[in-house]
């Protein structure tokens, strides 16, 4: 069986954290050795949240910079900055025209934000027809997404089924790939965690802050010598850093007399760090040769525009845009 193509990107509208890691990123970097890999930081999408300038450009290069340092190689791949292959902007206006507002008016993800007090913008609500130019310009074949996202693959399965019909077989139809066991990463509070809930464990915040983070972690009054709950964040976080093994150990130390919330915190802290501090030198390297990174990520744009190109050029065709053909 030959490589698939597989593309996921990540919004850089603030700190990567572990729900990003275990939900999205590990798995980039494991299909990036038996698939052929794109993979993006999708600044276009954090506009919608419109974060400050500095803020988002800087958010930007240090989400690129923590997929390098945690194992993404350019070589073995194809990695840029969304904004860098603006054809997808392009793809969007043309979607847009086929994607039924009663489609739209469906999509959950907009009301859900729009609730917790984003601003109702035009670019909010198109979301999931961008997201659907970010698949489909690459002839995406397996979209990893979250369960949260499954509307949104869904939406882009309808769209290009819609482009197909009425313009001929110019798009590939992606399928999702929902891992069940990182689906839904829990955040300190027990919501999935998010920036937007502020429930978040960063990846490479200072020790201070981030073992702040997790000793914040929501936990019962269950009393000493009785059996923990394991159907909590504390427990399916450590779990996240263990092997079969020690989650079996885990879950015994839960269901025995004895256990103290504030011990599983600290193991969790101290292993946390452990898996994370090879990788929190590599960022601190890049960090320092900004130039290096920026070349690592043209590179990948100009691979990624050979494929926009020739996307943007079939269905151009396809539509009438090319009126000299």
């Amino acid at each position: 069986m030959g490589k698939k193509r597989v593309l996921s990107g990540i919004q850089p509208s603030g700190q990567l954290h572990l729900g990003n890691y275990f939900g999205m990123m590990s798995r980039m970097i494991q299909y990036q050795e038996n698939n052929d890999l794109f993979c993006f930081i999708a600044n276009y999408h954090a506009l919608t949240s419109t974060p400050e300038k500095e803020a988002l450009s800087s958010n930007t290069f240090e989400a690129a910079c923590d997929f390098l340092a945690l194992g993404l190689d350019p070589k073995k791949s194809t990695f840029w900055i969304q904004s860098d292959v603006p054809e997808v902007t392009e793809l969007t206006w043309i979607l847009s025209n086929v994607t039924p507002m009663g489609l739209m008016d469906r999509a959950t993800s907009y009301k859900d934000k729009t609730a917790r007090g984003l601003s109702a913008n035009l670019g909010l609500f198109a979301y999931p027809v961008l997201m659907a130019a970010d698949i489909l310009l690459f002839n995406s074949e397996v979209v990893p997404v979250g369960k949260d996202q499954k509307q949104h693959l869904e939406m882009t399965r309808d769209i290009a089924t819609r482009i197909n019909n009425q313009f001929g077989d110019v798009l590939v139809i992606p399928e999702s790939d929902i891992e069940k066991t990182t689906q839904l990463v829990p955040g300190t509070d027990g919501q999935k965690m998010s920036k937007s809930y502020g429930n978040t464990i960063p990846l490479f915040d200072t020790e201070k802050k981030i073992r702040k983070k997790i000793m914040r972690i929501v936990t019962d009054t269950t009393e000493i010598d009785e059996p923990k709950d394991k159907d909590t964040p504390l427990f399916q976080l450590y779990s996240l850093f263990l092997d079969e093994k020690e989650q079996a150990e885990l879950a015994s130390r839960y269901d025995a007399p004895g256990l103290r919330y504030g011990d599983i915190k600290v193991e969790l802290f101290t292993k946390m760090m452990e898996h994370f501090a090879p990788y929190r030198e590599k960022r601190e390297d890049l960090i320092s040769h900004k130039e290096d990174v920026i070349d690592m990520l043209q590179y990948g744009a100009k691979k990624a525009k050979r494929v926009a190109g020739e996307t943007i050029s079939n269905l151009r065709k396809a539509v009438g845009l090319s009126y000299d053909a």
